[in-house]
C-alpha cells in the first residue's frame, strides 16, 4: 500500500464522516420524532453503495479507498446500536425492535441488490 492510498483513505474517510453527518441532520430535519430514521437511512444506503461497489469487483486499493474508508465512515454501527438501547430504555420496545429488523432485514437486502447491481455494470 502506498503513501497516496493511505492520503486517499484519511481524506474519503472524512468526506464519508462529513456525509454521515449532513444526511443525518437533513433527515431528522425532515421526519423529526424520537425514531432514528437519519441513521436508518444512513446504514440502508451504506448497505447498498457498499454491496455495489463489492459488485464492482474494483481493485484491493480502490475496494479500500471507497468500501473502508469512505463507505466504512459513513455508516455507522455504535450510532444505530446506542440508538436502538435509548428506545428500548425509554419504553420504545417496538421502535427498537423495528429499528433492528428493519436494519437488518433492509440492510441485508440492500447489499444484496446492490452486489447484482454491480455485478451488471
Amino acid at each position: 500500500m502506498t503513501v497516496w492510498t493511505w492520503i486517499a483513505v484519511a481524506l474519503v474517510g472524512g468526506a464519508g464522516a462529513i456525509a454521515r453527518f449532513v444526511v443525518d441532520r437533513e433527515v431528522g430535519r425532515r421526519f423529526g420524532g424520537a425514531f432514528p430514521y437519519g441513521t436508518l437511512m444512513i446504514n440502508l444506503s451504506g448497505s447498498f453503495l457498499l454491496g455495489l461497489v463489492t459488485g464492482l469487483a474494483l481493485s484491493t486499493d480502490a475496494l479500500l479507498i471507497i468500501g473502508t474508508a469512505t463507505i466504512g465512515s459513513y455508516t455507522t454501527f455504535s450510532t444505530w446500536m446506542f440508538e436502538t438501547d435509548r428506545l428500548a430504555e425509554s419504553g420504545a420496545l417496538g421502535a427498537a425492535a423495528i429499528n433492528l429488523v428493519a436494519s437488518i432485514v433492509l440492510g441485508v437486502a440492500l447489499a444484496a441488490l446492490g452486489r447484482t447491481v454491480g455485478g451488471w455494470l
